[in-house]
């Protein structure tokens, strides 16, 4: 099984804009090569997780291999990866393309050419791939192959005139990827002669196996029971199993140059397998690392605290575990007044952040608050100093601070030409300037700068929503320039509640704090005194709204008499309420910090 020549050997990524069939065709293919039977066969194979089933979206890259005995005769070994196409797990996808010598590109032949189909190409054509269009949805009646093929050609620059027209739904032309593959990417170079050298492409933790290796085999042979060495942390450890995934995982004896499997040596923790370094023999090490990757970097920060206090320790193993799985992810420990310990986690993105939390609540059954998501901002002191801000609490006093720079992306929006007018007019209202403006037959490519704290809150519901869904947006991030940025505290009967603070530019600061006072006038419940809530930049109050005190009827116990006696109780009410003002202590439900947290689209 792993004595497949070089030349008979084919890796390949499928790539795509989200909904464009990539999972469809990954299962086509499986069935196509007789990989597993029709009654092993579901929807999204490959998509093992619920939530990815539940929301129809690739969240993790995985892969499989497949053996096709071509037209020529020959048996070919197919290693297929499929990649995820939203923009916040781009990471998952960079890895994939550098295990793989070529790529399908899968474009939807009604919807044509989307905003992440050029993100992803991009990103393949750097990788050195080789690149086959395939067209999918023929079948359907909106379908414009010949449209779409242009489009190919004048957006991307690439040559699709022998693009495969497919339909991933129903089977038809699968036969015909399959031979594209074969004949028109390259196979793997490799020397297994030479020292063993393998890039880890992916580690995720299996509670029975502990830490699973995918990897890509450059050089050399890696065998069960060989010791081998990681060479950015030096760690050694004796290789337990051998094997692929077809789509089980299947062991094998060893893997040879060319081919991509997995393997488990007893590893426990995830800092010994750094997604990116390269694997090497530990009695004959090769002198020179792979290029890995670079390492992802957070975008978008928020606190996450457990509801009860006494899950922190399982919230850290919970946390743990998942970076095992999700090496994009970020987190260190932090405290709160308001809601105790928790951690400050770093996201690729708002849907990135939205999967972390789901998996958490899911996988290990914990109930969370994640406090507002905030950009990483660079405070530059007067004293010189720079720091990075990941929390809006932890900003200094206004008076050491020289000035603030934001994070800024370039973002890249496809649309119909219908709805550009109201595309153009929310950019200009997150304070974007405009770089570019094409047009492709009906459609327009606005190419967007904009400061990414505009992004991170809702501008992707607010862009599907003025485009009535059809516009497509992919970002990169573009530097930082300095802004003209406040600190807005919300404060609950005087008390400031810093889990609710955050960072908003000057001309949208009294907006943001009105909108979570108005908010909050109706989620914290009334007590027997009035509640001030109040938005405030440093000592200035810039919004307050008023929660009205129960009343409760102190005289209705007085029939008749002198008015007198009916003032003295309510005096005396009086006098109780505004004690309970000064030393009263407003509790916020969870539910409150939740839905205050949810910012309005």
């Amino acid at each position: 099984m792993t004595d497949t020549p070089l030349s008979r050997i084919r890796n390949f990524a499928i790539i795509a804009h989200i909904d464009h069939g990539k999972s469809t065709l990954a299962d086509r293919l499986i069935q196509a090569t007789g990989a597993l039977t029709d009654r092993e066969m579901t929807n999204q194979v490959l998509d093992n997780m619920d939530l990815e089933r539940e929301r129809g979206i690739t969240i993790k890259a995985q892969t499989v291999r497949l053996a096709y005995p071509a037209q020529d005769g020959q048996t070919y070994t197919l290693n297929l990866m499929d990649t995820p196409g939203h923009v916040d797990f781009a990471y998952e996808v960079s890895r994939s393309l550098a295990a793989c010598e070529g790529s399908l590109l899968v474009v939807d032949a009604s919807q044509g050419v989307e905003a992440q189909t050029l993100a992803n190409v991009y990103q393949a054509i750097d990788a050195g791939h080789e690149i086959v269009p395939v067209l999918n949805k023929v079948d359907l009646p909106a379908a414009e192959p010949e449209r779409v093929r242009q489009q190919i050609e004048d957006v991307i620059g690439l040559d699709a005139a022998d693009a495969v027209l497919i339909s991933a739904k129903t089977g038809l032309n699968i036969e015909g990827v399959l031979e594209a593959l074969v004949r028109r990417l390259p196979p793997p170079t490799g020397d297994a002669g030479a020292a063993l050298t393998a890039l880890l492409v992916d580690s995720w933790y299996d509670q029975y196996l502990g830490v699973v290796i995918l990897v890509r085999i450059k050089d050399g042979r890696l065998k069960r029971g060989q010791r081998i060495r990681m060479m950015s942390s030096g760690a050694a450890h004796v290789v337990d199993q051998v094997g692929v995934f077809s789509p089980r995982m299947v062991p094998v004896d060893d893997l040879g140059p060319g081919e991509i499997g997995y393997i488990t040596a007893a590893i426990k923790t995830v800092a010994d397998c750094n997604v990116g370094d390269t694997l090497t023999d530990d009695r004959n090490p090769a002198t020179t690392a792979l290029p890995g990757f670079k390492p992802s970097v957070p975008v978008v920060w928020c606190g996450l605290y457990p509801t009860d206090s006494d899950d922190f320790e399982k919230l850290r193993d919970s946390l743990g575990k998942l970076r095992l799985n999700d090496a994009s992810f970020h987190y260190e420990a932090e405290t709160s007044a308001a809601l105790g310990f928790g951690f400050r986690c770093g996201f690729l993105g708002l849907l990135h952040l939205e999967i972390i939390q789901e998996r958490l609540s899911r996988e290990f059954d914990l109930d969370l608050i994640a406090t507002a998501p905030s950009v990483v901002y660079r405070v530059h002191r007067t004293n010189g100093t720079t720091e990075e801000l990941h929390n809006p609490a932890d900003m200094p006093d206004g008076s050491v601070i020289d000035h603030i720079d934001e994070p800024w992306i370039k973002a890249t929006i496809m649309v119909p030409d219908e709805h550009l007018g109201a595309v153009l007019t929310l950019c200009n209202d997150r304070r974007g300037q405009q770089a570019d403006l094409t047009y492709v037959g009906n459609r327009a490519m606005a190419v967007y700068r904009l400061p990414l704290n505009e992004v991170v809150f809702d501008f992707y519901d607010r862009l599907k929503s003025v485009s009535r869904g059809y516009a497509s947006f992919d970002y990169q991030m573009d530097g930082y320039e300095p802004g003209e940025l406040v600190r807005i505290s919300i404060m609950v009967n005087g008390d400031p509640v810093d889990a609710l603070s955050f960072i908003a530019h000057r001309s949208a600061a009294e907006a943001r704090g009105r909108s979570i006072c108005v908010k909050l006038k109706d989620l914290i419940p009334r007590q027997l005194f009035k509640i001030a809530v109040q938005a405030a930049i440093g000592g200035r109050v810039i919004a307050r709204e008023t929660i009205g005190a129960l009343s409760k009827d102190v005289t209705a116990k007085c029939y008749g008499g002198d008015i007198s006696r009916k003032r003295k109780l309510l005096e005396k009410q009086k006098e109780g309420k505004k004690r309970m003002r000064q030393f009263g202590k407003v509790e916020i439900p969870q539910s409150a910090f939740l839905a205050a947290l949810k910012m309005d689209a």
